[in-house]
């Protein structure tokens, strides 16, 4: 199978219904086709050959969708960029690829200039913007306007079709490659997993750039159904579409659906009847605000997915009906479900054997979902793709019935609101200070974002650097989202014989008396 099979399908059996719905905006399969066929002639005039990376930089709109289907419809690779990164992230993104052409927004305008100038491979950028194009840019509208449409470039099966830069243990970013039959195939899962059902609407509130959203956008495409869109995620404009564009379909995470069902305008007269499942994952969920959000929303189905951008993203599920009283009188609400039709599971001892059922070991996964590796780092690639399986990194067990239940992250790693933070990516900003001596970064328990980023810190003799010092001087370097939310200062790290910190100590006053070890 290959991404833009759908679209042809669609445009075929359906071209008259709506494709797309993006503020004023709306497409019919026919007119978003030809539309994306002529974007990928745009390409393919700025030089865009088979295999080269195409990056896009900009909040959620019906021309990333159109960009996320001209790339590979031309014969091309999807790197779409991290909005929240820090510039120089999101370079590192760019240079680490390869990347030649970028796509950016009005929001971000300012900083692609930037990039621009510090980039070694960037040769063209195009607005997509409303206005007219900034000078040394391409206006996406008229290049639209004089491209011809290309024939679709066929690329499908182990071709690649993105790359998808996630966090680092290393303290960089890695590129996690990903090809047309992952993304087809985990598509597919969910599908058959109810995650989408014919005529229906699939709402686009979580960012388009992150794999979560692509990953369950794709049984929609595959569905032939219409796609709504908001910016960005804001509680009110997300209930104004839900009731608007009759959607039927969307996926929020954990730390979204307690900002919905806590905003005073859900408890306006709507006519949300329409929607049928909303779709929640990339963290844990607090159970209460799990309770709050079937309360508020009564009449929607609750499904949760495991998973994460190496599986393209889907592991396991959780159906809607183990979030029904019948069904929760199961146990099972704790758990991340059981594996997808596409894909087995196994909790495993350090050396890959099966452990029993009710034991707690690594979660690895197996199945046409599975990454091809990362971007230029054969030995990380090595180190996780072994023997057929994707060593997640993630601690957890498995009950008689063959439901997952995530205990522990075996991998250094946070999850906050939703978004993978690796401590040494915190650490490595922390240690530029040059008050700094040492520091070890943990996630403790948040309400609101289901882990915090913490940093234990000890200074240089002399130093008094404050924690809000030392929290400004990692905005600098690093995404808002991966710094310190609180600093502890201590005169020296807890170290083990070999002179390893020591993070369980640290952790262990956090999480203590707490059945699950994150969030």
């Amino acid at each position: 199978m290959y991404l833009t099979q759908a679209l042809h399908r669609a445009v075929q059996q359906t071209p008259d219904r709506i494709a797309v719905r993006f503020g004023e905006r709306q497409r019919t399969f026919r007119e978003f086709a030809g539309r994306v066929a002529r974007l990928a002639g745009a390409l393919q005039g700025l030089g865009m050959r088979d295999g080269d990376r195409i990056a896009m930089l900009s909040l959620n709109s019906d021309r990333y969708l159109e960009y996320q289907m001209a790339v590979p419809w031309g014969g091309g690779v999807l790197n779409p960029c991290n909005t929240r990164w820090s510039t120089a992230e999101i370079l590192y993104s760019l240079e680490d690829s390869g990347s030649t052409i970028l796509l950016v927004d009005e929001t971000h305008r300012p900083l692609a200039e930037k990039l621009r100038r510090e980039s070694s491979t960037l040769r063209e950028l195009i607005y997509c913007g409303d206005g007219a194009a900034p000078d040394g840019m391409h206006g996406y509208e008229a290049l639209l306007s004089r491209a011809e449409p290309a024939a679709d470039a066929g690329r499908y099966g182990d071709d690649l079709a993105g790359i998808f830069y996630t966090g680092g243990t290393t303290g960089f970013p890695k590129g996690v490659m990903l090809s047309h039959a992952n993304l087809c195939s985990s598509g597919l899962a969910l599908l058959a997993e109810g995650a989408a059902v014919r005529d229906g609407t699939y709402l686009h509130a979580a960012p388009m750039f992150h794999l979560a959203d692509i990953g369950l956008a794709m049984p929609h495409w595959l569905a032939g159904n219409t796609h709504a869109i908001v910016p960005a995620f804001a509680p009110e404009a997300v209930l104004e579409a839900l009731e608007r564009d009759r959607v039927t379909h969307t996926l929020l995470v954990p730390t979204m659906i307690q900002m919905l069902v806590d905003h005073p305008a859900i408890k306006q007269p709507r006519d949300l009847g329409a929607l049928k499942t909303i779709i929640y994952g990339a963290s844990p969920i607090a159970e209460a605000v799990l309770e709050r959000a079937m309360a508020a929303l009564p009449d929607v189905g609750f499904m949760q997915g495991y998973g994460m951008t190496e599986l393209s993203p889907l592991a396991s599920i959780l159906s809607p009906w183990h979030h029904t009283p019948q069904g929760r009188q199961l146990g099972k609400l704790r758990s991340a479900g059981r594996a997808s039709f596409n894909c087995e599971i196994r909790i495993v001892d350090a050396d890959d054997r099966e452990l029993p059922r009710g034991s707690v070991g690594e979660v690895i996964v197996r199945g046409p979902n599975v990454m091809q590796g990362y971007w230029n780092k054969p030995e990380q690639t090595a180190a996780t793709l072994r023997n057929g399986w994707m060593h997640t990194g993630d601690g957890g067990r498995m009950d008689d019935d063959g439901y997952v239940y995530i205990v522990d992250r075996m991998k250094d790693m946070i999850i906050s609101g939703g978004e993978n933070v690796y401590s040494a990516e915190v650490e490595n900003a922390i240690a530029q200070h040059p008050a700094v001596a040492a520091s070890a970064v943990i996630g403790i328990p948040s309400a609101q974002w289901g882990e915090s980023v913490h940093a234990v810190v000890v200074r240089k003799p002399g130093s008094d650097a404050a924690a809000d010092e030392l929290i400004a001087h990692c905005k600098a370097l690093i995404a808002g989202y991966k710094c310190p939310r609180s600093v502890e200062f201590r005169d020296a790290l807890p170290l083990s014989g070999a002179g390893k910190i020591l993070k369980t100590e640290l952790r262990k006053p956090h999480w203590e008396g707490r059945e699950r070890q994150v969030g």
